[in-house]
């Protein structure tokens, strides 16, 4: 008797350009290993698919109109989905991989990975392993290795990336200008820079904060 023929793992692509999902399905349509199931343009629809066909792999972007990436991945969580995740973007900085894996995603990819990389990422998160390339895992150690921001924390130095003084931080939370200075003191120490400038300018770099128009 011949071994059975062994099942194909079964894909669904995430990613609201339609020139990335087609992309993705052509390359991976020559592979015998993996099938494309279909594909979805935003995190709802991925989760009516997700439902529906139940794929063994997600490839996920993460930055998507509406209900993001990460979003996503909470949803597929709370959903008690066995279908495991790779985050595939073009996006890297560090508050971005550990956002990401804190959600469950079990690989990390950059769109301009090989196809022999993808596919290694496929078949290794397929068979309940995390797939991480070295240059990433390096940084969501580093990330991990700080201390996460307060919400409060955060909150300020959004602030302070718009240019505010401690004194009208303190008018708009109304707080005390000396406990926003504790904050910002705070701050630094968990970024570990020495001066406010530098700390926005760090955490716009790792995306802890984003500038919006």
């Amino acid at each position: 008797m011949g071994k059975p023929e062994k099942k194909p793992i079964r894909i669904l692509i995430v990613d609201d350009h339609p020139v990335v999902q087609a992309g993705l399905s052509s390359m991976l349509a020559t592979q015998g290993e993996v099938e494309v199931i279909g594909s979805a343009s935003s995190g709802e629809e991925a989760l009516a698919l997700v439902r529906q066909d139940m794929p063994d792999i997600l490839l996920l972007d993460l930055r998507m109109p509406g209900m993001n990436g990460i979003d996503t991945l909470n949803a597929l969580k709370e959903m008690k989905a066995s279908a495991r995740v790779i985050i595939l973007t073009s996006f890297e900085t560090d508050e971005n991989i550990y956002r990401a894996v804190q959600a469950g995603a079990q690989g990390y990819l950059l769109k301009d990975t090989s196809q022999r990389q993808m596919l290694e990422a496929i078949e290794t998160v397929h068979m309940g392993r995390r797939y991480i390339p070295n240059p990433i895992a390096a940084r969501l150690a580093e990330r991990m290795l700080r201390s996460n921001l307060t919400a409060r924390e955060s909150e300020i130095l959004e602030m302070l990336a718009k240019g505010l003084t401690n004194k009208q931080i303190g008018t708009a939370l109304s707080i005390s200008e000396n406990t926003v200075r504790n904050h910002v003191n705070s701050i630094m120490e968990k970024l570990e820079v020495s001066d406010r400038t530098e700390a926005v300018a760090v955490a716009i770099q790792q995306g802890i904060i984003q500038i919006r128009d």
